[in-house]
């Protein structure tokens, strides 16, 4: 289990990386409300974009945007919510997946945005 948690720490912030690379102002890292984290909380214009951050050694279980759950959704959009209630913002709230597939050396890095849509 240690090295899930391993490769998903750098997993993360690897994707910090990516998204400060890309022109994204990164406000909060494991942020949490209630029962729901938010792996990262990223501002770029107006735009606030929740990312959840999906690190695979493999892609044999599926697709690492797979494994969000209606749920979890739910979890992050309460949270998400809560953050720009908390805060006062003005902005549109977008949920990307940064999916990172680890092959062999390399890592393969996959920004999906607007992930799926808050109901």
């Amino acid at each position: 289990m240690a090295e899930h948690n391993e490769l998903g720490k750098l997993g993360e912030e690897l994707a910090v990386d990516f998204l400060q690379k890309n022109g994204y102002e990164i406000l909060e890292t494991n942020w949490v409300f209630q029962k729901a984290e938010i792996d990262i909380i990223a501002q770029k214009d107006n735009i606030l974009v929740a990312v959840e951050v999906k690190t695979r050694s493999s892609i044999d279980f599926g697709l690492p945007q797979d494994f969000v759950k209606p749920k979890k959704i739910q979890l992050l959009v309460k949270a998400i919510n809560e953050y720009v209630v908390s805060n006062d913002l003005d902005v549109e709230v977008q949920f990307d997946i940064i999916a990172i597939n680890k092959e062999e050396k390399d890592f393969n890095i996959e920004h999906i945005k607007n992930a799926f849509f808050h109901f």
